[in-house]
């Protein structure tokens, strides 16, 4: 198979550069393309469409932005897989741009390991398929994120990042609720190369910060029916389970 070949547009230039350098040697993916701002990123593409397979495109950019790359694809009748790449994390731009051709929304900061996948799965996978269950993926981290940061969680320590994968790993395998601490608590190691007891110490961390700082109204919410909000924490179990459960019950909610 040939090389997939990469078009990157984000006006943050050392995000741009620290890409191209993972990339530089990989056996499948070539960063051959790069823009700085949406009007930029159509000169580019107007140019050299025929130059590269995948999108990977910022939403906020000076100039122009990324939802005008967008209407100015669809106008043109460009149809190139897309993976969106933004900080920005409302739903209701998240159902915006689920009206365009993309395929996928990656959520920055993000592990450039995920890029890679994303990349492959865009090539690789059915389009129609895979622009379905990505979106879905990426409104679950939305979710989560926003949920966590509503409950104090701060997002620069380990135990923010592990809680966040277990929930998603939970939501997406309910069957491992049985199983914190002999599956989940190792897949996290496993992705996050550590170990078991660093990933439980981090998390305990992170939901005692949170327990002093999040808004108890949110948290009376959640956990006021599994655990006493005035007198105990809930469990390491207990915080990752219950904020699956809410979000479980949350997406069954949004119409098909």
């Amino acid at each position: 198979m040939k090389n997939i070949r990469v078009l990157m547009v984000d006006d943050n230039e050392n995000l741009v550069a620290m890409i191209k350098e993972y990339f530089a040697t990989h056996l499948s993916i070539d960063i051959v393309l790069e823009a700085y701002d949406g009007e930029q990123a159509m000169e580019v593409i107007e140019k050299h469409k025929d130059d590269f397979d995948v999108l990977i495109l910022d939403l906020i950019m000076p100039n122009k932005d990324g939802l005008y790359v967008l209407d100015a694809l669809k106008k043109k009748n460009i149809h190139k897989p897309i993976i969106i790449s933004t900080s920005y994390n409302a739903q209701d731009m998240i159902r915006r741009i689920s009206e365009y051709n993309v395929n996928y929304f990656i959520l920055k900061p993000f592990e450039l390991s995920d890029l890679e996948k994303r990349i492959l799965e865009c090539v690789t996978k059915n389009k129609e398929d895979s622009k379905v269950i990505n979106l879905l993926h990426s409104n679950l981290q939305i979710s989560v994120t926003k949920l966590l940061h509503q409950l104090g969680v701060p997002s620069h320590i380990k135990g923010y990042q592990y809680i966040r994968e277990g929930i998603i790993m939970l939501y997406e395998n309910p069957n491992m609720i049985g199983g914190i601490t002999k599956e989940l608590y190792p897949e996290i190691a496993s992705k996050f190369d550590t170990t078991v007891s660093r990933v439980e110490r981090a998390i305990r961390h992170a939901i005692e910060v949170s327990w002093n700082r999040g808004d108890w109204n949110l948290m009376e919410e959640i956990f006021g029916h599994s655990v006493d909000i005035d007198k105990a924490k809930p469990t390491n179990s207990e915080f990752i389970v219950t904020i699956s459960d809410k979000l479980r019950l949350e997406f069954r909610k949004v119409p098909s």
